[in-house]
């Protein structure tokens, strides 16, 4: 019969299945070459964080990101974000830096370090321009470079233009995006014809034994559903957030409302005082206080003196 693809390879556990596994290099090898293009293409990884197969159940939260280290000792971390996350470029800025970081220690050499590149596939847009891949290194806007130890790259999928079903695809970063982008929903046979390098006979491959195997295929659910989850909690924490803000805007205001009005009142009340005392100092025929003076002093101490010039004035009249 017809084997239709029904696994999603952008899911956590399929990316780190197919870009995680040591079984696997050559996919991992491939995909590191597709995207980089490095001068002296990458021959060998080792894996840093290779995926446990045995922990699947235990190991529901466990981090999929893909670590990885090439024979000239440069840093890989793939990795793929499927909900849309605040403060990504962040996030993927502060992953790579760790990873540079992490190279050195007592008594090392800067000389030592070694790239640190992070890669991320994004399910959703992350800048409004067009091209999908973006390649970010630490340049002047005039594009001299001051070193190539921090890379990182985004790949957005929804920004790939499938091409036509007859059109054969040569550039491997292409492959890999249609791989990812259309493989679900596609037949065996009409991906293999897509994608006609044998590295993605390897990678479909992957996809048919999740698809059945067991245990993998309860795994990939269990993803999803997580993945469900936390998108709806999310949204909940952000509505809930800003159900707050506005409360708090809104009770703020009505504070600083009545706050405004009590101190209005008191400044009123304060100059009122002001002027009495000045005039009542004028009829006793007593040295006049300053306005500046008595502008400093507080509602009771004005009432205390004016209290004191209506006593004397009192006494003055009987």
């Amino acid at each position: 019969g017809v084997l239709m693809i029904d696994i999603d390879p952008t899911v956590d556990f399929v990316c780190k299945m197919l870009l995680g596994n040591p079984k696997h290099s050559r996919l991992t090898i491939h995909f590191l070459n597709a995207v980089l293009r490095p001068v002296v293409p990458i021959v060998e990884v080792e894996y840093l964080n290779p995926i446990n197969e045995q922990a699947f159940e235990d190991d529901k939260l466990s981090i999929l990101d893909i670590l990885a280290r090439d024979h000239f000792g440069r840093r890989f971390n793939i990795e793929v974000q499927r909900t849309s996350q605040g403060w990504l470029p962040e996030r993927l800025t502060y992953y790579a830096a760790t990873q540079l970081v992490e190279q050195i220690g007592e008594g090392d050499h800067y000389q030592n370090l070694r790239p640190s590149i992070g890669i991320c596939l994004l399910k959703g847009r992350l800048f409004p321009d067009d091209p999908y891949h973006h390649q970010f290194r630490l340049r002047t806007v005039g594009n001299v470079e001051l070193t190539d130890r921090l890379e990182i790259h985004t790949l957005e999928l929804p920004k790939y233009q499938v091409p036509s079903d007859n059109v054969v695809l040569t550039d491997p970063q292409d492959e890999w995006m249609e791989f990812f982008c259309g493989a679900q929903g596609r037949t065996v046979e009409t991906l293999r014809k897509r994608l006609a390098s044998p590295v993605f006979m390897e990678a479909i491959g992957v996809l048919e034994m999740i698809s059945k195997t067991p245990d993998q295929r309860r795994y990939y659910q269990a993803r999803l559903k997580w993945e469900l989850d936390e998108n709806s909690r999310r949204f909940a924490e952000a509505a809930a957030r800003e159900e707050s803000e506005a409360r708090g805007r809104a009770e703020g205001l009505a504070e600083g409302l009545e706050r405004g009005l009590e101190r209005g009142l008191e400044r009123g009340l304060s100059q009122a005082n002001i002027q009495q005392i000045q005039m009542l100092q004028g009829v006793l025929r007593l040295p006049q206080s300053s306005e500046a003076r008595l502008v400093e002093l507080s509602l009771e101490q004005l009432q205390d003196i004016l209290n004191d010039l209506q006593v004397q004035l009192h006494r003055r009249l009987s």
